[in-house]
This record gives structure tokens, C-alpha cells and sequence, in this order.
């Protein structure tokens, strides 16, 4: 998918024309919805800063649903709408192709036994989705594949409550102005044809490009959520410090231990299992517990800046194994 250029994100320019999906979607119906909906979309995130934030590029605009949750209700909304449209018609074709011999045929027999049982399934989650939303099948951080639905312009990519996370490679707008125009009120209908014009071949490629995405273990990073906290913790009481000012260490030094303990007693991602994560993550709460120590009873700062130096040296091992 082409997303956007250099200084603004941009339309993704559709491979076939405004009548070519009929009768399934109607000329009508793809006019406004490309070129209206999706547009205001476009226009209200570069408006909002953004293309600003991250870049505009594809992975920019990744990026910026992984971080969406910390971001304004205007980027969440068009930022999902121009992700999730521009998925949507790169997925489409009025000459689509059947689903190759490969690794999502493979995927698909093996966790939904055909694709006709997948379809069955996609269009069920599309009817129970409540107003307007999406319906995806997602590659998880495990590279499984799973079926959600999400309301509004969210996705998988962002932080959801109650939603398995992970890369869509293929989504269904059930909005009402997705199908309305030509199918009124009945959105099983739309769902029972749409899968005329979806290019099964366009699918596997986005399968198999999901399958090699770094975005899959941030994605999983993001989901560890007791390095979140911690990391989250660690920045706010260590960057005054840097600055000569130990005050919010001296208060909250207890609280980072405590976080640190439960950071070395988490789940921890799969992706990091094979690397020395256990033993690096024990020796930062080994660090912090002396930190701690220097800052609670008669701290003088210079012990407090020694303990603090041990702890940012054995938390940079940390974060280089999570970045990898």
C-alpha cells in the first residue's frame, strides 16, 4: 500500500475505476466513499498535526496507530480512517484472484478449516457489530491469524481494551455509507457480496509481508503491559534527576521497585524468551533495590546519582533487547 509522500499523507490512487466493482458496490457509493469520506479523513489528519508527529509515510502512519491511545480523538479517528480505507480498497478488485497455493491457504485450513468457514465467520462478526466499525483478520504477534471486529475507525494495530492486537491484512468497512446507497438497511447482504470483488491474491501478499513486519513485535512490546508501566514510571522520575534534581526519587523510589518486581515477574513476549531477558531483568531490580536503599533513609546525592547510574546502565541492556 501506498499511503502518503514526504510532507503530507495523500490518497492512495485506486487500481480501477469508480463503476468497475459493480454491480457488488455501486459507482454511486465508491464515488462518495473515496472521494468524500476517505478524503475528509486525509484532510482532518494532516490538519491535526498528524503527518507531523511521526512523518507521513506508511510507517509513520503505523507507528502513529501503535501510539494512538496517547494521541488526540482526531487522530485516532481520521488516522484510522485513512489507515483503514486505504486497506480497504487495495484489497479489492473487480478482476479478483483466488487465493494462490501458499502460506495463508496453509493458515487459514489450519485455524478456520476453509475459507468458506472464515467468511462465515467475518460476516457473523460484521452483523454483531453494533453501529459502525470494521471487521478484520488479523495476524497476532503469536503469527496466528484471528478474526475482530472494532467500532469506528479503530483497528487492530491500536491499543484496545478487550481486542486481540496485531496486523490486518484484510478488513470489512460496515459502516452504513459502505453500502447503503445500494443496500439500505440490509448490511448481510453487502457482507454475502462483497466477497465478489475481494482479491484473495492481494490478501496473501499483505499475509506474508505481516508475517516479516517489525510492526508485529512492537506490537507485542506495546502489549507488555508491565513494561509499559515501569518504562512509563522510569522516564518521569529519572529525566529531573539528569538535571541535578532527585526530589521525585527520593518520593518514588518504592513505587519503581515495586514495578521493577513485577516487571521480573511478568509474562514476558514471546519474541524476547531466547534472549538474556530473565537474568537482565533481575539484576535492574537488584539495581533499583540499592537505589532505593541510598534514597529513602539520610539520602545524600551522590549515592543516589552512583545507584542511578548502575540503573540506567543495566536498563539500557534492557531496552536493547527489546528493540531488537
Amino acid at each position: 500500500m501506498t499511503f502518503a509522500q514526504e510532507e503530507k499523507y495523500t490518497m492512495p490512487e485506486l487500481k480501477y475505476k469508480f463503476d468497475a466493482l459493480e454491480p457488488h458496490i455501486d459507482a454511486k457509493t465508491m464515488e462518495i466513499h473515496y472521494s468524500k469520506h476517505h478524503k475528509a479523513y486525509l484532510d482532518n489528519l494532516n490538519k491535526s498535526g498528524g503527518n507531523t508527529i511521526l512523518g507521513a509515510t506508511a510507517a509513520g502512519l503505523e507507528d502513529l496507530m501503535l501510539a494512538v491511545d496517547g494521541k488526540n480523538a482526531s487522530i485516532r479517528n481520521n488516522g484510522g480512517g485513512h489507515y483503514n480505507h486505504s486497506l480497504f480498497w487495495d484489497i479489492l478488485s473487480p478482476t479478483p484472484q483466488k487465493m494462490a497455493d501458499g502460506k495463508l491457504e496453509v493458515a487459514i485450513k489450519n485455524q478456520f478449516v476453509s475459507q468458506d468457514s472464515l467468511i462465515k465467520l467475518m460476516n457473523a462478526e460484521g452483523l454483531k457489530r453494533f453501529g459502525s466499525g470494521w471487521v478484520w483478520l488479523v495476524v497476532t504477534p503469536f503469527k496466528t491469524l484471528t478474526i475482530i471486529s472494532t467500532p469506528n475507525q479503530d483497528n487492530p494495530i491500536m491499543d484496545l481494551d478487550d481486542v486481540k492486537r496485531g496486523i490486518p491484512v484484510l478488513g470489512i468497512d460496515v459502516w452504513e455509507h459502505a453500502y447503503y446507497l445500494n443496500y439500505q438497511n440490509k448490511r448481510g447482504e453487502y457482507l454475502k457480496n462483497i466477497w465478489n470483488v475481494v482479491d484473495w491474491a492481494q490478501v496473501g501478499k499483505n499475509y506474508e509481508a505481516a508475517l516479516q513486519s517489525p510492526l508485529l513485535k512492537k506490537i507485542e512490546k506495546s502489549n507488555w503491559k508491565s513494561f509499559k508501566e515501569f518504562n512509563q514510571l522510569y522516564s518521569q522520575i529519572t529525566l529531573p534527576a539528569k538535571a541535578g534534581d532527585y526530589k521525585l526519587i527520593k518520593e518514588k523510589s518504592d513505587e519503581l521497585l515495586t514495578k521493577a518486581e513485577m516487571l521480573e515477574k511478568s509474562n514476558i513476549p514471546g519474541s524476547f524468551q531466547n534472549t538474556d531477558i530473565k537474568s537482565v531483568l533481575k539484576e535492574l531490580t537488584s539495581v533499583i533495590k540499592d537505589l532505593h536503599k541510598s534514597a529513602s533513609k539520610k539520602p545524600k546525592d551522590a549515592k543516589i546519582q552512583a545507584n542511578l547510574l548502575k540503573v540506567e546502565e543495566v536498563y539500557k541492556k534492557v531496552l536493547e533487547i527489546v528493540s531488537k
